[in-house]
């Protein structure tokens, strides 16, 4: 199957303001936030595993200060995209809100208007904002009294920044890193056929690699690890087999 696009140019979409240029954009109800509903569940749970003495009350207090963190750190990442396309004089076509939450949107992703080394900073932007919360929720953390509210939300926002800022740099179309390297390869005289291929090829590798970490996780009980290493893994081998496509 090939990647569905996010928004077509000539789809029906209503323009709520412009970020750094960018439109921001909805459509139909799917403006809803009903991602922040989820991660909230999600985060009333996880204050519950992690320590079981906490009271109802207690776990959706904490959650409710966590997921803006685990969602503003999203919502930075996508930010600082759009940021870094402004500050090269390339904005992005769109943002679109998606059930609460930001997605990127670029109608040709090899447009030729753009340089190969404004396609790497532009996809930079993300990584960087992300790499910049996670040293400072770091400093935090050492700063912090080890049982204290401050010192709780600091690990939720390293953890999240530490998965945004590692993760959206592997060298899969879609995620920051494929452009990345996609670019740089066309930047040292390769065609973007050829770089699309080398991608492919790399993806092979990265979907052995992912597979083999995601069952080591399993085994060792650490099963979320095992699961999103699975899921980056099926995209990896989606990519490499052609199944997934950025754009025809």
């Amino acid at each position: 199957m090939r990647k569905p696009p996010v928004l077509h140019s000539d789809d029906e979409a209503v323009s709520v303001g412009r970020v750094f240029g960018t439109p921001l954009m909805i459509k139909g109800v799917t403006w809803f936030p009903l991602t922040l509903c989820i991660v909230w569940g999600i985060m009333v749970r996880i204050a519950g595993n992690t320590r079981p003495d906490r009271s109802l009350g207690e776990r959706m207090h904490l959650a409710t200060l966590t997921m803006p963190v685990v969602l503003g750190s999203e919502w930075g990442h996508n930010l600082a995209h759009a940021a870094a396309a402004n500050w090269v004089g390339k904005q992005m076509d769109a943002i679109r809100i998606t059930w609460g939450m930001p997605l990127c949107v670029y109608h040709d992703i090899n447009d030729a208007s753009v340089t190969p080394r404004q396609h790497i900073l532009r996809a930079m932007g993300g990584p960087l904002f992300s790499f910049t919360l996670l040293l400072s929720s770091i400093a935090v953390q050492r700063l912090s009294p080890k049982d204290s509210l401050t010192r709780e939300i600091a690990d939720v926002s390293a953890v999240t920044n530490a998965f945004l800022s590692t993760v959206s740099l592997l060298p899969i179309p879609g995620i920051d890193g494929g452009p990345i390297l996609k670019w740089s390869l066309v930047e040292r005289g390769c065609t973007v056929q050829k770089a699309d291929r080398v991608i492919r090829k790399v993806d092979g590798g990265l979907g052995v690699a992912l597979s083999l970490l995601s069952g080591a996780a399993i085994n060792k009980g650490r099963r979320l690890l095992g699961l999103l290493s699975a899921m980056l893994a099926v995209l990896s081998f989606g990519v490499a087999f052609g199944w997934i496509r950025e754009q025809d």
